[in-house]
């Protein structure tokens, strides 16, 4: 929690209470459900938690931003980011039932009132959002082909609306299609050695009627 602490000094009473039960209630399902591998559960909040706040560090989601999480898993980046941005909309989707249902637990746990999920393929979700995010479920190409026509045509931030992707590694082949994607290097936020080669990329996505 101190990790949290350590790059978001901000953080009301009621967002540290949050993320500190974030550790319980992920290990409590751990032990039942292998939501997370097992070595990582014990550094929860640098590789799962503080890495999905990194997206925070490329923007700050003004409020009433809706923002749509694909293949969440056991719940990231979308719920530590709903606790920091209690005033967006956070739309969680997952194709696998039994981690939605991890996550409903979660978000149930927590009392956030600003997530909601569902179990689909993305491409079958309805509607448009400011923001896509995700953590490195599908390659670029893929992805991009998944969330064709959800992105949102009004914009509200300097950065424009598409994809928040977590990714790392050398992304050089598979963003070589994409001149305008913006790569933001997280070791330049945090310096934890885990963040040296892990990357927020953003892409912008043009609306599509």
């Amino acid at each position: 929690m101190q990790l949290i602490l350590k790059y978001f000094p901000n953080l009301t009473e009621d967002q540290i209470e949050k993320f500190k039960k974030l550790e319980a209630l992920y290990q409590d399902w751990n032990l039942k459900i292998n939501v997370v591998s097992r070595k990582d559960i014990d550094e929860l909040y640098l590789r799962h938690v503080l890495h999905s706040l990194a997206i925070a560090k490329v923007i700050d989601f003004k409020d009433d931003t809706n923002i749509l999480d694909v293949g969440t898993g056991g719940g990231f980046p979308g719920i530590p980011l709903a606790i920091l941005y209690p005033e967006c909309n956070f739309h969680l989707v997952d194709s696998i039932a039994k981690k939605l249902k991890v996550v409903n637990d979660v978000v149930e746990g927590l009392g956030l009132e600003n997530v909601k999920t569902t179990h689909s393929r993305v491409e079958d979700i309805k509607g448009t959002y400011d923001f896509i995010v995700s953590r490195a479920v599908a390659a670029m190409p893929t992805f991009v082909h998944w969330i064709k026509g959800k992105v949102s045509k009004h914009q509200n931030h300097d950065l424009k609306n598409g994809i928040l992707y977590l990714k790392g590694g050398d992304l050089s082949e598979e963003l070589q299609g994409y001149k305008k994607a913006a790569i933001y290097n997280i070791s330049d936020f945090y310096t934890e050695d885990f963040y040296d080669t892990k990357k927020v990329v953003h892409l912008q996505v043009k609306y599509k009627a």
